[in-house]
């Protein structure tokens, strides 16, 4: 009777090593991630299109500031629209700072050394710099490797202010919602579909 009392007692405690290994996630799981995708930001005065970012940490969205950067915005929405950042993944990730996406290397784990180098092939070709849309915390600006007007698909949101950047980055949009999905982002999160809002 004791033994088989000690094989149940066992047989317990193995079951529960084994639930608890497989429920615990190997990645923090964002609590709030389907509030963000469920309660879209409102837009402030002046802002075009909505960009809807959905990553594997949850939703965020951004607005788009046509009125000061309208060739950047129709950049982006272009490349949205082809599908362009589907599937890749976040390739810098600077905590306080930044986080940035739009290398389609990124799609291969096989070429991480390689991230941060890629783009469409087709810049924008002006650098649309405002003193009216700077670089607030949720900002979304064009990266680039020194010249503004060379931006092309790479784009990044600031986790903090960061004004020091107004004067050589197109900021052409801002996180109206879902920030704090934004602030979980880590290097190789995966961006599951980038859409504008209300398109098809």
């Amino acid at each position: 009777m004791s033994v088989r009392i000690l094989a149940f007692v066992l047989a317990s405690v193995l079951a529960s090593t084994v639930t608890s290994a497989q429920t615990a996630p190997a990645k923090p799981v964002p609590a709030k991630a389907p509030s963000a995708a469920a309660k879209p930001g409102q837009t402030s005065p002046g802002a075009g299109p909505v960009i809807v970012v959905e990553t594997e940490k949850g939703t965020f969205e951004f607005e788009t500031y046509p009125n000061e950067a309208p060739k950047t915005v129709a950049h982006i929405i272009n490349l949205v629209n082809k599908r362009y950042y589907n599937g890749q993944r976040v390739h810098r990730v600077v905590p306080g700072f930044v986080i940035q996406m739009g290398d389609q290397a990124t799609r291969d784990m096989t070429k991480q050394a390689m991230w941060g180098r890629g783009n469409s092939g087709k810049p924008v070709g002006i650098g649309e710099i405002s003193k009216t849309r700077t670089h607030v915390r949720g900002a979304v600006a064009m990266a680039h490797s020194g010249d503004a007007a060379k931006a092309d698909a790479q784009f990044y949101v600031t986790l903090a202010d960061q004004h020091r950047l107004d004067p050589d980055y197109t900021v052409f949009g801002k996180v109206i919602s879902g920030m704090d999905v934004v602030a979980k982002i880590v290097m190789g999160d995966r961006i599951v579909r980038v859409t504008v809002r209300g398109a098809e």
